[in-house]
């Protein structure tokens, strides 16, 4: 009797890698960064080119069709698909060799191109293509989608800068392809039968592959079969690249490097908009540059109207267009002045306002303005959603301030908005457009634009994609670009590869329509809500569809969005695998149970709730707000996880231990009943309990001297459960400090708790009662304009940004220590400790409160001060405490906080205003972290 094996079974013995076909893994890999969903059938994470072939294999077998996946970041739909996923990411992901005698690498399709441009910078070489997803964008990706970047003017496309490629065809063969016409591998007879097929699809053809294309540095829609023109050396390889995955599976590459200019400078020039920029991107191109990009003043009102003001944005010449662009020199002197020369001509020849600058971290701080378009353009100024569609189309340099003209009145015309920029210096224009992808006249004309516009760019001469390929996005367009002669030889050409239209299909030939299988159709649950989402009009399907899949979550270089991503590189730990799986909750077709999901709850479980997304995301995803709404439906009316009550009622629980600290302390020092308390409260055994002071703050104010008030200005000073309880110390600190800046400090008149540990364990009837009780006791200090200074960046992160969510009231108006002198007490004189220090900024801080006004402080106490970029500190409140999580949370910190602090010199200070930072610091290094409060308070003593 022959036993039926299924899909994932056959998989899993075939392979060394992982295979997953969980609702959670189909619904993550069911989006990438483009408007399509498409849920698969299992993801396969291979390690090795033999578990590529064998993943092919039994998906033939099956008749099920395969897609390759890099980071996830196209907005075309390729990496989407209904069978198996292919995620080279987790394994395949080395630089194999570099080679700098030869100048060139070999890498493994899923090395991440940062990775790859590290080890070369070590000989002075680089990866020339570089996309804005630089820091998680993965080779394979560039190869299907032949990727581009800002220096492709000087260094070209991804497909000029390979060499050979390691594939497996359609039908299983393995192959080595180029340099050249080079094909070889195993079956030996197949190569031959493909190398041959190519040679005549090519002689046969030759009129068409010489006429059909237009003439233009970023065409990148179709296949690029002039490549296999004799005069264009017959390059099989360069003909593979953009092939989106349709026609082969790539197992590793050799790409060449080039190298890097060992100084750069940079010219900004403002025009009187975007389109007079435009116009003047050809006259750059014969000063040889590195970029020339290009945007308007619509983009700068959109960042902004988000909130977002970069440092160097006063510093943009008068305008509203502007060209960055970049040169390059041997040293910074001719760097500075070839750009001279260039801003000279820029000036001369187009009456721009220019500015030149060549050092580095200035040069950084103005690219940081037109880098902030990639997120900030998926909304629009007034918040209204904006997607991809008509993303990246390119034209001839020389006719881009036309084609934008065209573009800018097209949109009109069609009631749309959108913000362009881009790569002006090719002709390659960004933008995301306000479709309405939610009904269906709205998707008619979503339709109807993207005809027009297609024809449009058609009649400048340009490409359909001028980067990101075409996928389902723009593949049904391409007859409006190509003859059908040209498009008979792209299905012949992917015939060759893949007989049996095993890989990607409905991309490129054979398109689905650009306006199915939008990720928005479908429906929605109605589920019952608790936090507001003032900013996504009430609508928790709407806060979740933030999530684009530009996939910054998935950086693991800098900052501090996602800590738990950053440790086991698992999608599902990730902002954005945590969005789609609370988007396919709310759409109820792969996430069944709504608010019971154990997916959810699983993926959630592991968000230290940071917030570290609400400043690092691109479009400001909240995931630490929806898991504590997901926890409060989740375990309504049922038994919740023990931490809850332990951890989640620690202001209760404080409260009891001031009538007796000492008696309560000597308890928790006993072995036998400290792990007694861990067991019952679900506490991580390796943690050790914190001690609880022996008097509280508000106690030891009431035994407080009271100085007269006089005419000193009144402030309040908002007494935290971590520094009434654990703490008091800082606060009396604080006090010291503002008292001696000038003011009459006093606190609440009763005890009052912004409800943080219950909104963190989604506990949120009892945190909105609370927050609300606290806003009552402050309601006559917050009416008489009474400054209120807090000294936990947690809890003023709640009266900042969570009391929007929680209560139909405006934020309430507290400052940080630093922020009320450096607003209040600008003159004032604190000594000089002339100290070097290092800086944990705790990761509420970071995202919603910030910590400028803190280095200018530091300075004016004479600390030298150093803000670690070093992420979260991985305790994070009750995350790291909590049973379970110890190990994800030790190892959060050993990424870069500990190594970092155990390099300071015993004499450096160590900083950290958050009480989970302190701990985590002590508990890790043995190092006590002081709060800004004590340093000022030193500097007073000892300055």
């Amino acid at each position: 009797m022959t036993v039926r094996t299924t899909l994932a079974e056959d998989l899993a013995r075939a392979v060394s890698g992982e295979v997953d076909d969980s609702p959670s893994a189909r619904a993550m890999f069911s989006m990438d960064a483009s408007n399509y969903r498409h849920v698969p059938l299992a993801v396969v994470f291979p390690r090795h080119a033999d578990d590529v072939a064998a993943t092919l294999r039994v998906a033939r077998e099956h008749g099920v069709p395969v897609t390759a996946r890099g980071a996830g970041t196209g907005i075309g739909g390729q990496a989407l698909g209904r069978g198996v996923v292919l995620d080279y990411s987790r394994h395949l992901n080395r630089v194999l060799e570099i080679d700098p005698e030869r100048r060139v690498a070999r890498v493994e399709p899923g090395v991440v191109l940062d990775t790859l441009r590290a080890a070369a910078a070590e000989h002075g070489l680089t990866f020339g293509p570089d996309p804005s997803t630089h820091s998680r964008c993965t080779l394979g990706g560039m190869l299907g989608n032949d990727a581009c970047g800002p220096h492709s003017v000087a260094w070209g496309r991804t497909s000029d800068n390979v060499v050979s490629l390691e594939v497996v065809t359609g039908d299983g063969a393995r192959l080595s392809v180029g340099p050249g016409d080079r094909v070889v591998g195993e079956p030996a007879d197949r190569a031959r039968e493909i190398r041959e097929a190519l040679r005549d699809l090519a002689h046969r053809n030759l009129a068409v592959l010489r006429t059909g294309f237009p003439a233009l540095p970023r065409r990148v829609s179709g296949y690029a079969l002039d490549n296999l023109l004799p005069e264009n050396g017959f390059d099989i390889a360069r003909a593979l690249v953009g092939t989106e995955g349709t026609c082969v599976l790539i197992t590793e590459a050799t790409v060449r490097l080039v190298p890097s200019p060992r100084s750069r400078a940079l010219v900004v020039a403002g025009f009187v908009d975007d389109i007079a920029a435009a116009d003047a991107a050809p006259l750059v191109l014969a000063h040889r540059p590195l970029t020339v990009e290009g945007m308007g003043a619509d983009l700068v009102e959109a960042l902004l109207a988000h909130g977002r003001r970069p440092a160097a944005l006063d510093e943009l010449p008068a305008g509203r267009g502007w060209l960055f662009v970049e040169v390059g020199g041997d040293d910074p002197e001719q760097a500075r002045h070839k750009a001279e020369e260039l801003a000279a001509a820029l000036a001369r020849e187009t009456s721009a306002v220019t500015s030149v600058t060549a050092e580095v971290a200035r040069q950084r701080q103005l690219w940081s303005i037109r880098e902030s378009a990639a997120g900030i353009a998926t909304r629009m100024a007034d918040g209204s959603e904006a997607w991809p569609g008509w993303e990246d189309a390119a034209v001839p340099p020389e006719r881009l301030g036309s084609y934008l003209r065209s573009f800018r009145a097209l949109l009109a015309s069609h009631g749309l908005r959108g913000i362009p920029y881009g790569h002006f210096g090719e002709g390659c224009v960004h933008v995301r457009i306000d479709f309405d992808l939610l009904t269906e006249h709205g998707v008619a004309t979503f339709r109807r634009f993207l005809t027009e516009a297609a024809d449009l760019v058609v009649a400048h001469g340009g490409s359909l994609s001028g980067e990101h390929g075409d996928g389902q996005a723009r593949a049904e367009l391409l007859p409006r670009m190509y003859s059908p002669d040209l498009l008979r030889l792209f299905e012949a050409f992917k015939a060759v590869w893949d007989p049996e239209n095993v890989l990607n299909p409905g991309n490129l030939v054979r398109p689905r329509p650009l306006d199915a299988d939008l990720r928005f159709a479908g429906p929605v649950k109605q589920l019952p809500l608790t936090l507001r989402y003032p900013h996504d009009g009430g609508s928790l399907a709407t806060a979740t569809r933030r999530c684009v899949g530009v996939g910054k979550c998935v950086d693991t270089s800098t900052g501090v969005m996602c800590p738990s991503y950053m440790v086991t590189r698992r999608e599902e730990h990730s902002t954005r695998g945590r969005a789609r799986l609370l988007f396919e909750m709310m759409r109820g077709e792969t996430i069944t149970d709504g608010w019971d999901s154990k997916e959810v709850r699983d993926a959630l479980d592991l968000c230290l709730a940071c917030k570290g997304c609400l400043s690092d995301c691109p479009v400001n995803v909240d995931m630490a707000s929806y898991k504590a709404e997901f926890l409060h439906h989740h375990y309504a009316g049922k038994l919740r996880p023990a931490s809850h009550y332990s951890l989640g009622f620690l202001p209760l629980w404080a409260r009891l231990a001031a009538l007796a600290p000492g008696v309560v302390n000597t308890a928790l020092r006993s072995r036998v009943v400290a792990t007694v308390v861990k067991r019952l409260g679900g506490i991580a055994a390796e943690r050790e309990l914190p001690a609880f002071a022996r008097t509280t703050l508000r106690k030891a104010w009431r035994r407080k001297p009271r100085r007269p008030g006089g005419d000193r200005p009144r402030v309040v000073l908002w007494p935290d459960t971590f520094t009434n309880h654990f703490a008091p110390e800082i606060g009396v600190a604080a006090t010291r400090v503002l008292e001696h800046a000038g003011f009459d400090v006093v606190l609440p008149r009763s005890s009052v708790c912004c409800g943080l540990t219950w909104i963190s364990t989604g506990q949120l009837g009892i945190a909105r009662r609370v927050l609300r009780q606290a806003l009552d006791v402050l309601n006559e200090d917050i009416r008489a304009g009474t400054p209120i200074v807090g000294l936990e960046p947690s809890c003023l992160a709640v009266l900042r940004h969570d009391v929007h969510d929680l209560l139909d009231t405006p934020p309430v108006p507290v400052s940080t220590l630093a922020e009320f002198l450096d607003e209040h007490a600008p003159d004032v004189e604190f000594g000089s400790l002339d100290v070097r220090a290092v800086t944990q900024q705790h990761c509420h801080q970071h995202a919603v409160l910030g910590n400028e006004a803190d280095e200018r402080v530091l300075r004016r106490a004479g600390v030298d001060n150093r803000t670690l970029d070093s992420g979260c500190c991985g305790l994070a409140g009750n995350f790291g405490v909590e049973r379970g999580h110890y190990e994800v949370s030790v190892a959060a910190a050993n990424r870069v906080l500990v190594p970092e602090i155990e390099a300071t010199s015993a004499d450096d200070l160590v900083l950290a205003d958050g009480f989970s930072c302190r701990t985590q610091i002590a508990d890790l290094t043995g190092r006590r972290a002081l709060h800004l409060a004590q340093v000022l308070d030193r500097a007073l003593t000892e300055g």
